[in-house]
């Protein structure tokens, strides 16, 4: 957990938790809004070829947990950690393009 909280620059313990709270829900929610919108466009996790459902299942949830996660972040009053969070990650996948207004 010390090496967690020097790396992500946080000093309290509870400001530890509310992260990793944030970074739960967000991903349980994630899931499970991807399923109706993978029902909408036809795609059945028993029914569709693996190979072909699991990208696109991952394609859509990648966007919507990198929203997700600002607004549930903003809620629980970690914006700040969470939006350096992002840019550090779009940057990664060569996006940072998108963050330099800011």
């Amino acid at each position: 957990m010390k090496k967690l909280k020097e790396k992500w620059g946080i000093t309290s313990n509870f400001q530890l938790i509310i992260i990793l709270l944030v970074f739960s829900i967000t991903g349980s929610i994630a899931v499970f809004i991807t399923k109706p919108i993978l029902n909408l466009i036809g795609l059945d996790g028993k029914t569709a070829v693996p190979w072909i459902f699991w990208p696109i299942r991952i394609l859509i949830i990648f966007p919507i947990y990198q929203i997700l996660i600002l607004i549930i972040g903003t809620l629980f009053g970690q914006f700040k950690f969470f939006w350096n969070f992002e840019k550090k990650m779009l940057s990664r996948l060569r996006l940072k393009k998108f963050l330099e207004k800011d």
